[in-house]
């Protein structure tokens, strides 16, 4: 599993620029996605200038203005202008950010750079904002954005849709465009709309070239008084549904501020009834509400009493109050208070709506469910309740419909996100330390949680959230605590001997510099100071290249951890999975598995480790032809079993898409003889993450068809094997790349097989993913196998920790996370198995 599989998740940063009604009114932003607006209902770049810098300029600076076709005034709090250049592929290279308004039907001018000396170069209207980016001359795109720190790499080519954008504009030579870039702006040109400002999200024809005509704001815009407002209770705003009543009204009401969020992104405060909270019990509607607006926020503190007028929206699903200035938000003499509303977890979205953006004290059991968007957006996945959230098909049939949608369902209704109040991407803000995760801290999924302090429940970026009472903050108290559930070892599974499964998460002694000075060709994920840090792809003549760390500094880091955690393992033979397949990169096939063992007996101080050799046959040009760069092996510890005879590869056409398997047979070097051999198949099935064209998932993921194809064939191939050893014992181990339930692991079990994990260890499971757990990682033990077992154990030291304690997200973050240990080896977690093969032993049972 490649370490950055999962996309990032893109989260708005501000609402939206549209009016929803009639009247000269700042209206409360609602969400409204870069798109056509043909009906002039939206702020648009309504033209762009970039021929301020040269000495035949007609204006001496760059700038961008926009425009309100709306019949009230909108507010640019929290919005920016931001601008990369025509060859740019990553983050805008300038942030300027916006305040104030755009009066109905008028102009806001942003002045940029610019250095214009010629007798011509006039200067600009007073503009309503300033900043410092040079515009390129001969093409780039500018960006209205909803955010005031720049975009996470937006993308090129035709861009609509994108909810973290209000409009753009490409031109002249632009990547980066709506349908296609507009004409080029010079030094005598701008490119502008139509008067209207029409915008049908095509650059070129909704902007010409023509002379220059920056429009500013005139003085006193924006002033006209408002609309009478009308007095109504919070849950009057709220109502009983899922959306206000009141929307698009202006009303004026009171409450305790009970949450505050200046700074973040969230830009707003949350204002609760005077004197509501306790019970949850009969209620009907929210007693809350957030309120938007940065100067208003500023202007405010958690426990005040004020009274606020503005106008009612929703916004993503959450009911908002917008005042039109922080002049709209008034103070109480009065004092007043709210009590936090003790709640379980509602499983319903209806009765979620009744508590919305209320304080509360949630009661009853919660579980770490997800941790990977911890690094990047400091938010944890919840499941209320003492276990995690499961994949549908580790716990359900998957033919059976009604017992999957079960599973989802219980999912949903289980589910909460714990956020940080606020909308920050560490990925960009990445000097800022984390907050939740840090160095002594310990956050795992399956891990209890008690919450410590009140908290704010909200709907945003499309979840149910938890937030603090302010924007949280590497030296704040969290408002929960988190159990402590890691283990130094694994759990005994008993035996003589003990068997493991361990994926090593793309263990590749060849780094993606030294396939570069072979003559290969690499892209890399960098750190924060954009040092390369593991490998996005390499390719090379012979096809595919090393996929793991991209340095020597970067291997080492990621060896530490994988010989800590197998030396810790202790187990007497482990199969490994995505082992570099040295082969493949002109080496002996075996060279990646010896420099592990090597480092395995470093650690150790003597010759304790050893690895099962390839048959003589897998370095030849036909049996590399349809191996993957990436293959498993065997390492086995000396003093405890031996290898009997050479191992076999199974290399036939079922496996080209996947790893071929590798048997071994094994004996224990201090009893049993000949009748306590077992042969150990280790296996790497099929991803879930590509398929051929008609190869459905059946909610199995891709490839679900070659995989059973796969299962079939290791059936007919360890029955073979099985002939070789007296006893007739066999074990199977391995990434199947298939949770417990689906059909790969349905045609062993009917071959009479045993998944000694979900029978041994029903409760404990090898993999996360999307905020679900299961085992794709399995032991297998046919009849006269299981007869040995013992018993069985996943470790959990990969799958449940952060990321961003591996080793390829090293210095991601100003807080430096690395530990050369166990914790995060890996994204997957080893199976354990503990086995007694001498002769006439026979097993009890569980």
């Amino acid at each position: 599993m490649h370490p950055a599989l999962r996309p990032a998740r893109h989260r708005a940063l501000v609402p939206g620029l549209t009016a929803l009604a009639v009247g000269l009114v700042p209206l409360a932003l609602v969400a409204s996605p870069s798109a056509a607006a043909p009906a002039g209902d939206r702020v648009v770049v309504s033209e762009v200038y970039a021929g301020g810098g040269s000495a035949a300029s007609t204006l001496a600076r760059d700038y961008v203005e926009l425009f309100n076709p709306t019949s009230a005034p909108v507010s640019l709090d929290g919005t920016s202008v931001q601008y990369r250049s025509a060859a740019g592929a990553g983050n805008p290279s300038g942030v300027t950010p916006l305040t104030g308004s755009v009066p109905a039907g008028g102009y806001y001018l942003v002045a940029l750079s610019g250095s214009g000396s010629g007798t011509g170069a006039g200067a600009l209207p007073t503009p309503d904002a300033s900043g410092s980016t040079a515009l390129g001359a001969t093409g780039g795109t500018v960006f209205l954005a909803r955010q005031t720190t720049a975009l996470d790499a937006p993308a090129t080519g035709s861009v609509t849709g994108d909810p973290r954008i209000l409009d753009l504009v490409g031109y002249g030579s632009s990547g980066t465009f709506e349908k296609a870039a507009s004409a080029t702006s010079t030094t005598s040109t701008s490119v502008a709309r139509a008067a209207g400002g029409t915008d049908t999200d095509d650059n070129a024809s909704d902007l010409v070239a023509g002379a220059p005509t920056p429009k500013a704001a005139p003085a006193g815009a924006g002033t006209t008084p408002p609309p009478a407002a009308v007095d109504a209770t919070i849950a009057e705003v709220q109502g009983t549904g899922a959306a206000s009543p009141l929307a698009g009204r202006r009303v004026r009401t009171t409450g305790v501020v009970t949450a505050a969020y200046p700074t973040g992104g969230f830009n707003g405060f949350f204002l609760q009834t005077a004197g509501t909270g306790g019970s949850a019990e009969g209620r009907t509607g929210s007693d809350a509400v957030f309120v938007y607006g940065s100067a208003a926020t500023r202007a405010v503190t958690v426990g005040q009493h004020v009274q606020v007028t503005g106008t009612v929206s929703e916004y993503q699903g959450m009911t908002q109050l917008t005042p039109a200035s922080a002049a709209e938000v008034v103070a109480l003499s009065a004092p007043a208070s709210v009590r936090p509303t003790t709640t379980t977890w509602p499983r319903t979205d209806a009765e979620r709506e009744r508590l919305e953006g209320m304080l509360l004290s949630p009661r009853g059991r919660f579980t770490v469910a997800d941790n990977y968007a911890l690094n990047q957006y400091a938010e944890i996945g919840l499941a209320s309740g003492t276990t995690p959230l499961f994949q549908p098909t580790e716990v359900a049939d998957p033919s059976d419909a009604a017992a999957i949608a079960a599973v989802r369902a219980d999912n949903a209704a289980r589910s909460v996100t714990l956020d940080d109040g606020s909308s920050t991407n560490f990925f960009t803000a990445k000097d800022t330390p984390l907050p939740y995760l840090t160095q002594d801290r310990v956050i795992r999924v399956g891990a209890p949680v008690a919450f410590d302090a009140p908290v704010v429940l909200d709907y945003r970026f499309s979840q149910w959230r938890f937030q603090p009472t302010d924007q949280l903050t590497a030296d704040e108290p969290l408002p929960v605590t988190f159990a402590d559930t890691r283990t130094a070892r694994p759990a005994a599974v008993g035996g003589r001997l003990k068997l493991a499964s361990f994926n090593v998460l793309n263990y590749f002694p060849t780094t993606g510099e030294d396939f570069e000075a072979a003559g290969g060709s690499c892209t890399y994920y960098t750190d924060r100071a954009g040092n390369p840090d593991t490998v996005d792809s390499c390719e090379g003549p012979s096809g595919d290249g090393p996929r793991g760390a991209a340095q020597a500094d970067d291997l080492a880091r990621q060896q530490a951890k994988v010989v800590d955690a197998l030396t810790r393992l202790d187990a007497d033979v482990v199969s490994v999975e995505e082992l570099e397949n040295s082969a493949r990169l002109g080496q002996d096939r075996d060279a990646a598995i010896a420099t592990l063992v090597g480092a395995l007996n470093a650690r150790a101080g003597s010759r304790t480790w050893d690895y099962v050799r390839s048959p003589a046959s897998a370095d030849s040009a036909a049996a590399q032809a349809d191996e993957d760069v990436i293959r498993t092996g065997f390492v086995y510890q000396r003093a405890q079993v031996r290898p009997v005879g050479a191992s076999v590869i199974d290399d036939v056409a079922v496996f080209d898409n996947a790893r071929d398997p590798l048997a071994q047979v094994f004996e224990p070097r201090r009893s049993g003889g000949k009748n306590s051999r077992f042969v150990l198949v280790v296996n790497h099935f099929k991803s879930k993450g590509s398929g051929a064209a008609g190869d459905g998932d059946t909610g199995q993921g891709a490839s679900n068809k070659a995989r059973v194809a796969q299962a079939r064939e290791l059936v007919d191939f360890a029955a073979r094997q099985a002939r070789t050893v007296r006893s007739g014992r066999v074990f199977l181990a391995g990434d199947f790349n298939a949770y417990t339930r689906e059909d790969p692991m349905q045609v062993l079990r009917d071959a009479g097989y045993t998944d000694l994990g979900s029978d041994r260890a029903p409760e404990e499971h090898t993999y996360l993913f999307d905020g679900l757990v299961g085992s794709l990682d399995h032991v297998l033990a046919n009849p006269a196998a299981l007869r040995t077992v013992r018993g069985a154990h996943v470790w959990n030291i990969s799958s449940v920790e952060p990321v961003a304690l591996e080793y390829s997200r090293f210095n991601y973050n100003a807080t430096d996370f690395f530990v050369p240990d166990a914790y995060r080896s890996s994204d997957h977690d080893p199976l354990l198995v503990g086995i007694d093969p001498r002769p006439g032993r026979r097993s009890t049972g569980r």
